[in-house]
């Protein structure tokens, strides 16, 4: 029996559910009302959602939900994640910048604190808030993780997870100048890292785009066009490559494309109206055979992975923020 391809849509209001049928994306529910969700993860039919103030988890597909927050003392959840490999193995990060696990599924969560350590020493910092940072990006192949932060620069696990450090070619000081060669700038807003290496990332910047091919133990800025918050990367193909730069925040923002890892870009804006005045990508999420881009103003595009032709889909949701496959 073919299954049916299902995606989590977090919003500034609630979270829905969407099944895509033969005639495109379809609203199939919303729920968690008043609350504003600003990440989302699924898995094996269960579904976390990470609010302003607090975690939430379904394990009937959104038909149901209960808080789930022992042990989160920082309740403004930023981002989520899953071990792509081990089970009931959940990463929340947050602000003011902080990495919580759990091992249990989500019943009870541990904070990092090698990682409010760092926030305090590095004295980490967000323009735009009273916090002290925040986490808002995690990757994960095998051992090795990575997480990024805002502004502080690039956390590196070795051991799945459970502990975390300053990646070499990140220095942790919450400074918006020019790093020095071989390290990545501060202010980092996500990062991915490819399935054929461990070693192999990607993380999008305040100034451009950087790749590292030892693990991050130094980094090469591939894209200067500018502040750049979202990135996709091909799973089979490290060199094809989607970022969502803009020429400031929130202000002409368009999405580039590489096949050669970064030695050449081209707009890959068909179907756009590009450059964008006041929104940019915010992120990129594979769903299928599909790429979405959620925008800084809540908008959704989708585009197949061989053609790059984007296409808005489910227009009636206002205010996404994130977005998550969800598996039958």
């Amino acid at each position: 029996m073919k299954s049916t391809l299902k995606a989590c849509v977090a919003m500034r209001s609630g979270l829905a559910l969407a099944v895509r049928e033969e005639a495109g994306w379809r609203v199939s529910q919303q729920t968690l009302a008043n609350n504003k969700v600003t990440a989302v993860v699924a898995r094996e039919g269960v579904i976390i959602a990470g609010t302003t103030s607090g975690l939430f988890r379904s394990k009937d597909q959104g038909q149901t939900w209960a808080e789930i927050n022992k042990g989160l003392t920082h309740r403004h959840v930023r981002w989520l994640a899953f071990h792509p490999e081990i089970s009931d193995l959940e990463f929340a990060g947050t602000e003011p910048a902080g990495i919580f696990i759990s091992q249990d599924g989500g019943d009870s969560w541990d904070e990092r604190p090698e990682v409010s350590e760092l926030r305090e020493i590095h004295r980490w910092w967000l323009p735009y808030s009273p916090e002290s940072g925040c986490v808002r990006g995690f990757a994960f192949n095998g051992r090795r993780g990575y997480a990024a932060v805002e502004v502080g620069g690039l956390l590196r696990s070795d051991d799945g997870g459970l502990s975390w450090n300053l990646a070499p070619g990140s220095d942790g000081q919450a400074a918006f100048k020019e790093p020095e060669p071989g390290f990545i700038h501060a202010d980092v807003h996500s990062v991915e890292v490819h399935p054929s290496s461990p070693d192999l990332l990607f993380a999008p910047t305040n100034a451009g785009f950087y790749r590292s091919t030892n693990g991050g133990e130094t980094f090469e800025r591939v894209n200067r066009y500018g502040y750049t918050r979202a990135c996709w990367v091909d799973n089979m193909d490290a060199n094809h490559i989607l970022i969502g730069p803009a020429r400031g925040v929130d202000s002409g923002g368009t999405i580039l494309e590489t096949h050669d890892g970064g030695d050449s870009w081209y707009e890959a804006t068909h179907g756009l109206d590009t450059p964008w005045s006041r929104h940019m990508v915010e992120r990129f999420t594979q769903i299928g055979d599909e790429v979405w881009a959620v925008l800084s103003n809540g908008e959704l595009f989708a585009t197949q992975m061989d053609e790059i032709s984007w296409k808005q889909i489910l227009p009636e949701l206002k205010g996404a923020n994130a977005v998550s496959f969800l598996q039958d």
